[in-house]
């Protein structure tokens, strides 16, 4: 699922004027699952979500990428149906399914005709409480989740970067777990571990049924009580803090790998919408986001890649709805024959011009049309618009916090987004980490097979 960096899953990305058919209704069942239903009757289709508030930050130490390799093992049978037999099904009704992990929560979707809803909702409820994780399956499956992470990680040095980015630029946070797991805690998973971490974390009270389409929200939910509302709620585990200590200097790594150029990803630690005491910070940091890199005539882009042309990419990023403290982040590849060191000044010069003198008005208003405009495509989609809201209330936002976005990021001043920016982008709170060319020969790389 592609992800909007600077506002976390595209989910965000939705006009504040709402069309009349985007009526959005909230239910809970006995059991404590939450419920949303959004209308859209613009087609005959519907997409059904099932969100778990379970993700590699609920991890701990040698059991990382439970969450990823239970979303594999959600595939290969339950009680009534038999390995492979969930995917056979959907796609016999002429629908689409998947599941994806992140680092806040774990996400099941099937989108079908309207018709089949009540189906898929039947066979999606038996796998949250009924799963059997055989032995053998378990045993197959550990092996393409190494060969994902292979693939994916081994193999991929810019995600291989970034992986270990994460990990120096968090020491004590969960954040810094990969969402796949280390390699050597896949090879080390036990069947045991995942019938657990299943019956930890897979119940209906951990759990948000999104439904969205050309439905009717009173028999989404009599279909919901009747699917999942006899499932019993479970005592979910109450975690430890997980508040990461502070920075006081800067952090760097580098890393060689098969690749051609060098590149650059920089870090620095910042609050996001969850985590945030101010949350007038969390909107003046989207919007400096845009400033530096809102479009081809953002700052970034303009001043590294057109006019000193020595950039051939960069960017900034910024998720504003992840669960635990975030990062604000800055990334650059040179043109051949640029120093990697000239990117990283370059980009800490446009930084410290923020710094050091408010954007104009006029810039800002600029920015703010183009992210009002980055709204209206996404309601077309109601995958986009199901993953909005599975998103947001699988970290503890409210589902209207995307009805007010637009309106709070008009209201952020030139001086607000100097306060956080001189606040938050310091030298004492950054991680920098380079890629190098390693120089040897790559050319037989083995392709991944398996479900992504």
């Amino acid at each position: 699922m592609k992800m909007i960096k600077r506002l976390g899953l595209a989910a965000l990305l939705i006009t504040v004027s709402a069309p009349t058919w985007a009526k959005l209704s909230e239910f809970q069942l006995d059991n404590g699952m939450k419920v949303l239903v959004k209308e859209d009757h613009r087609a005959p289709v519907v997409v059904q979500q099932v969100w778990y508030r379970v993700g590699s930050t609920y991890e701990q130490v040698g059991k990382t990428g439970l969450s990823h390799m239970l979303e594999h093992m959600m595939f290969k049978g339950t009680k009534t149906l038999k390995p492979g037999e969930f995917s056979k099904i959907v796609s016999q009704l002429g629908g689409q399914e998947n599941a994806f992990t992140t680092a806040n929560y774990t996400a099941y979707y099937q989108v079908v005709g309207k018709q089949n809803l009540e189906k898929v909702m039947q066979i999606e409820s038996d796998r949250m409480r009924n799963l059997v994780i055989d032995d053998a399956e378990f045993n197959k499956e550990r092996d393409v989740v190494t060969e994902e992470r292979r693939w994916r990680l081994e193999d991929n040095p810019r995600s291989k970067l970034n992986e270990q980015f994460n990990a120096t630029a968090f020491l004590n946070s969960p954040a810094r777990n990969p969402v796949i797991g280390w390699m050597t805690d896949i090879r080390s998973y036990k069947s045991q571990d995942l019938r657990d971490w299943y019956k930890k974390w897979y119940a209906p009270n951990n759990a948000t049924l999104v439904i969205v389409g050309d439905v009717q929200p009173q028999k989404v939910l009599e279909l919901a009580k009747k699917y999942y509302g006899g499932y019993q709620p479970e005592a979910m585990p109450v975690l430890k803090p997980q508040t990461e200590i502070t920075q006081e200097g800067v952090r760097r790594i580098e890393l060689k790998g098969n690749t051609q150029v060098p590149s650059l990803q920089m870090g620095f630690h910042v609050p996001s919408l969850v985590t945030a005491k101010d949350k007038r910070e969390v909107y003046a940091l989207s919007v400096l986001s845009s400033i530096l890199d809102g479009g081809e005539s953002s700052r970034l882009p303009q001043s590294l890649v057109r006019d000193q042309q020595i950039a051939a990419g960069v960017s900034a990023g910024y998720n504003a709805t992840d669960r635990l403290e975030t990062l604000f982040e800055l990334s650059g590849t040179p043109v051949n024959g640029q120093d990697i060191k000239e990117v990283e000044k370059a980009l800490l010069t446009e930084v410290e011009k923020l710094k050091k003198k408010p954007v104009s008005r006029q810039e800002l208003d600029r920015v703010l049309a183009m992210d009002e405009a980055d709204h209206v495509y996404y309601r077309d989609s109601i995958q986009a618009q199901a993953s909005i809201l599975g998103s947001l209330v699988s970290v503890g936002l409210p589902p209207d916090t995307l009805d007010n976005w637009i309106e709070n990021i008009r209201s952020v001043t030139p001086e607000e987004i100097q306060a956080v920016a001189k606040k938050y982008l310091t030298n004492d709170n950054l991680t920098v980490a380079v890629l190098y060319p390693d120089g040897k020969d790559h050319s037989k790389i083995k392709a991944y097979t398996g479900r992504l």
